[in-house]
């Protein structure tokens, strides 16, 4: 029997992934946790075999948390759970000890079997991962106060609080939002702060 935590900060994709495990007679989920420091004191008391976990939640993110938990249960196996495809965000988790990671847009059969695979001390990267570097993507499309602006928002500033700190227009900095909305393909406010979270440790 593979026991299993699952952590994100969204408890309707915890509960689907909970559902879609429930009759599968070789995975038992012992814990779910919706921020990163509440995941590391679960996996202290449960000791899973494997961790699902965002890589973006609140207190402790994913990143951190897996680093945390390689170091204190080296056997436990991580499989990141993320809504983003960047590689750099991917580096940070296999550096961190990651064994495996997959999109959220993923069917759940696509997470049953990376859980399965793991659980038999593999590896496992979503196919639907880009293995482009998008680094030298955005050093050429992103200028140097949208990465500012970009860092900002991955620290949770408001346009009003980045306007304060650059002695900018408030309007200044929602163009500037729009145009990286626009650049990085991504689809409102929260796409765009799900990014800048995940891309300032590159930055």
């Amino acid at each position: 029997m593979t026991t299993l935590v699952i952590a994100e900060d969204h408890q309707a994709l915890i509960d689907g992934i909970r559902s879609f495990l429930e009759y599968e007679e070789d995975i038992s989920v012992v814990g779910e946790a919706n921020d990163g420091e509440a995941l590391i004191d679960l996996v202290r008391k449960k000791q899973p075999q494997i961790v699902v976990t965002d890589i973006r939640m609140p207190k402790c993110d994913g990143i951190c948390a897996t680093r945390i938990i390689k170091q204190e249960f080296p056997n436990t196996k991580v499989i990141a759970f993320s809504m983003f495809d960047q590689k750099e965000a991917i580096d940070q988790m296999k550096l961190a000890g990651a064994s495996g990671y997959i999109m959220k847009n993923s069917s759940l059969k696509k997470v049953l079997e990376a859980i399965r695979i793991v659980a038999k001390n593999g590896t496992y990267f979503d196919n639907a991962i880009t293995t482009t570097d998008t680094t030298s993507k955005e050093e050429i499309v992103l200028s140097t106060r949208e990465k500012e602006i970009l860092r900002l928002i991955g620290d949770g500033k408001t346009s009003q609080e980045i306007a304060d700190l650059l002695f900018i227009g408030k309007s200044t900095v929602d163009t500037h939002r729009k145009n990286i909305l626009k650049k990085m393909s991504l689809h409102g406010k929260t796409d765009l702060i799900r990014f800048a979270v995940e891309r300032k440790y590159n930055f």
